[in-house]
């Protein structure tokens, strides 16, 4: 599926720039803490365990129980792992053929 075009801003576009020149994981984890409150950084860090429980087939209630995301959430992100813009997929695929 094509990223939504309703998305695609000139300060959008900057900040991914800006992020694609992150070198390591250190480098994210100060970006991010100056970018974002914490409450927003472990919303996305909860997102993103919760796309991969999935992949891996979890309940949702082994899910709820492990990242504490709520079954809105967690049908959400189903939700954008079927039909979104395939990002999470993009990922998790990676992830995956990395430790092929």
């Amino acid at each position: 599926m094509a990223v939504n075009e309703r998305l695609r801003t000139k300060q959008i576009d900057d900040l991914f720039e800006a992020i694609l020149k992150l070198e390591n994981k250190e480098e994210a984890y100060k970006f991010f803490e100056d970018l974002c409150t914490v409450a927003e950084i472990k919303s996305m860090a909860q997102r993103w365990a919760v796309a991969r429980k999935l992949d891996a087939k979890e309940t949702y209630t082994d899910i709820a129980t492990e990242t504490g995301a709520s079954t809105a959430t967690i049908s959400r992100v189903k939700r954008y792992l079927e039909y979104g813009a395939d990002g999470y997929r993009l990922i998790l695929d990676r992830l995956k053929s990395s430790k092929s």
